[in-house]
């Protein structure tokens, strides 16, 4: 299908098709932007909406914005849940000091912790200062997932985006290791800068990934190094908890996170993690200590 976004125009939230630098409303082209204004709706609306958005995309006869002269959101602000895969590449583990795991290690994230994808990821350092970047590619999933096999997993997915688990490793890891304290607060997920549909990605599992802090590159890798891919995650969550349209899943980072240098080289208040995911885009946001 398209490369969907969130934008903000007139100071409201609205659903887009990106395309050649511009930016078209869909909620002007007739298309649900529900209450939010973002892409919830239109992922809910699952293949009834397919082909209105194809044919208001093919028209482009709508009111439309050149990219640079928005503000792109989250794609959907308020998913319902946020189930994010820890050690999910083995240069990580080895990095992390534990061992590789023999099923999906699993934790949350929470709507609140939802960011832009050039949003400002803010830190409390009376609570925390260890902060940490991982880079991930985060599945949007399109049609309920209940109890599905890892054959047919692939077909509830609505489309790929780029996410950044930021993490407080202080809170994460200090006794008896709090794996949620440090890694859902507020804007602590920013994501986008899209969802790009699944048909244009057949295959998850060939995408390079990479984060840059301040220009230098840090984490470079592709998802075929993943140790659980991503029709297996799907098929291991969906046994035990349904999966719902716009629930995200961030499938594990890469080496090269700050945890794993020697000595750790911790982000600071100023720097710049930009996350770059081949065939989706890249997000770029700055740390800011409080």
């Amino acid at each position: 299908m398209t490369n969907l976004v969130s934008f903000f125009a007139g100071g409201k939230r609205r659903p887009g098709a990106l395309r050649d630098g511009r930016v078209l409303d869909l909620s002007a082209a007739g298309l649900p932007g529900g209450p939010e204004g973002d892409l919830l709706d239109i992922v809910r609306g699952g293949e009834s909406l397919r082909g209105d958005i194809d044919r208001a995309v093919e028209a482009w006869n709508a009111p439309d914005h050149a990219l640079d002269d928005v503000e792109l959101a989250a794609p959907i602000q308020w998913p319902s849940k946020i189930i994010c895969i820890g050690l999910n590449y083995i240069d990580h583990c080895h990095e992390s000091g534990m061992p590789v795991p023999t099923e999906p290690v699993m934790f949350s994230k929470y709507s609140t912790s939802v960011a832009g994808p050039f949003e400002d990821i803010p830190w409390y350092t009376e609570c925390c200062n260890d902060m940490d970047y991982e880079a991930e590619l985060g599945v949007v999933i399109g049609a309920p997932a209940s109890r599905v096999s890892e054959a047919d997993a692939l077909s509830h997915v609505y489309g790929y985006t780029v996410v950044n688990d930021v993490s407080a490793r202080d809170l994460q890891l200090k006794p008896p290791g709090q794996w949620d304290a440090g890694k859902a607060l507020d804007k602590f997920c920013p994501y986008g800068p899209g969802i790009v549909t699944a048909d244009e990605i057949p295959d998850p599992q060939v995408l390079d990934i990479g984060l840059a802090v301040n220009g230098e590159q840090r984490q470079q890798s592709n998802t075929s190094n993943m140790v659980f891919g991503v029709a297996e995650l799907i098929a291991f969550l969906s046994r035990t908890i349904t999966l719902l349209p716009g629930d995200l899943i961030a499938t594990g980072t890469p080496p090269g996170v700050a945890l794993g240098m020697k000595p750790p080289v911790w982000l600071k208040d100023g720097d710049v993690c930009e996350v770059t995911i081949e065939k989706i885009g890249s997000i770029r946001n700055t740390m800011r200590a409080r």
